[in-house]
This record gives structure tokens, sequence and C-alpha cells, in this order.
């Protein structure tokens, strides 16, 4: 009689917060990375359970990956779900992790409100174009939105922009650059997200990690 293979499992990660925050859960899961992320140039890290490995990508990459079943579950940030749109992915989990909130912020000194109430259009930078353009859109605000992969602080500092929308954690960065936050938008922090197929073809597997996933998560609430 031939032993059946216990399938393979990927996980993908992105590297910083959400890796370091994510390694509790997966210990309380029993698993360990065996390789740090910010040592090792491996895009495949292995883990304590030879069927269990991490794929370390782009945190906004990380729903793709999974969508498409490159990876069977990860962990991605709501801001992040939110401008994928989801597709394909099951969301289970709020882990309670990598929290902090998407705010729009501008150059100490610029008076937001009045300009919003006047009906002026401003110019927003922003990564989350998507989700700042349905923020915009149900307050009546007329914006032009510009798309930028980093450094949004600068955006108002030289005249690219009025406001940034962009995720804020404690605030020293604004701080440091001169910026208020005048808007919160919304509460973030990062979640599990798992392939459709994967949970119906290695729901065996799955299950018991899910679980302790969901369990250690609730300690973070």
């Amino acid at each position: 009689m031939t032993q059946q293979l216990t399938p393979q499992l990927t996980l993908a990660l992105s590297k910083g917060r959400i890796f370091e925050e994510t390694l509790p859960l997966l210990k309380a899961a029993g698993i360990e990375v065996t390789e740090d992320p910010e040592t090792s140039r491996k895009l495949i890290l292995p883990t304590n359970d030879p069927a269990v490995r991490v794929i370390i990508v782009r945190a906004s990459d990380v729903p793709t990956y999974v969508q498409y079943g490159a990876a069977d579950f990860g962990v991605a940030g709501k801001d992040v779900l939110l401008e994928h749109g989801g597709e394909g992915l099951y969301q289970p989990i709020d882990l309670n992790i990598a929290k902090c909130r998407l705010s729009v912020a501008v150059q100490d000194g610029f008076d937001y409100a009045s300009a919003v109430r006047q009906g002026a259009r401003l110019r927003v930078v922003t990564k989350y174009v998507k989700t700042a353009r349905e923020h915009f859109a149900a307050k009546g605000v007329h914006v032009d939105l510009i798309k930028l992969y980093g450094s949004m602080e600068l955006g108002p500092l030289v005249g690219l922009s009025d406001a940034i929308v962009d995720l804020v954690s404690t605030g020293g960065t604004l701080r440091a650059n001169k910026l208020v936050e005048v808007e919160h938008i919304m509460e973030i922090s990062s979640r599990l997200v798992v392939n459709q197929a994967a949970l119906k073809l290695k729901r065996e597997r799955l299950q018991p990690i899910l679980e302790a996933f969901e369990k250690a998560s609730q300690a973070n609430a």
C-alpha cells in the first residue's frame, strides 16, 4: 500500500512588521520559520514542518499569489485587500496584527476643512487610489488622485499635492515632515487570506493551522 503524501502548503508573507507579527501565530500552530528573511536572500523559506514553506513577496502582491494558487494562504493588510478587491479569496480571520489607520494628512497650516467646504478641487497623492476615490466620493469632495508607491509625505512639501492618503501608525513620520492628520478613513489590521480551491482540497491540513491562528489572534484583539 503506497503511503499518501502530505500536501505541501505555501504561505505568502511580506517582510517587515507583518512577517514579525505572524511568527507568534505560526508558533501557536507548531510552525517555525527556520531562516530570517532580513538576512537570507532566499525568497522561499523552509520551516520546521517539511510540508509547510513560506514565500516572501511584496505586500501588495500577497492577494494575487493566493488568488491564483501560487500560495495556499497568506497574510495581507486590509488596505491591500481593499485595493485588490478580494476576488477568489476566502478571508476567514482578522488577525489583529500590524494595526494602523488610513488617514488624510496635509501640510501644517493648510486649511483642509475650508478647502473642502468651498468645494475646491484637491490634488491627493496615495498608493490607495481605489479606497481614496470611494472615500472622497462619499463625502462629495472633488479630487485628482495621483498614484505614488512611496514617500507620500513628500507630495505636499514639494507642491505635487494638497493632501495625502496614507497609513499612519504612530504619526511620527507625519510630524517629522510637518504634516497633520485631518481625517480618519478607517482602522487597518492584517487578515488571513486563503485560496478557495486550497480550502477544499487541503482542508484537512489547513484547518488546524487556521484554528490555531484564530485562537492566537484573539489575544491581540
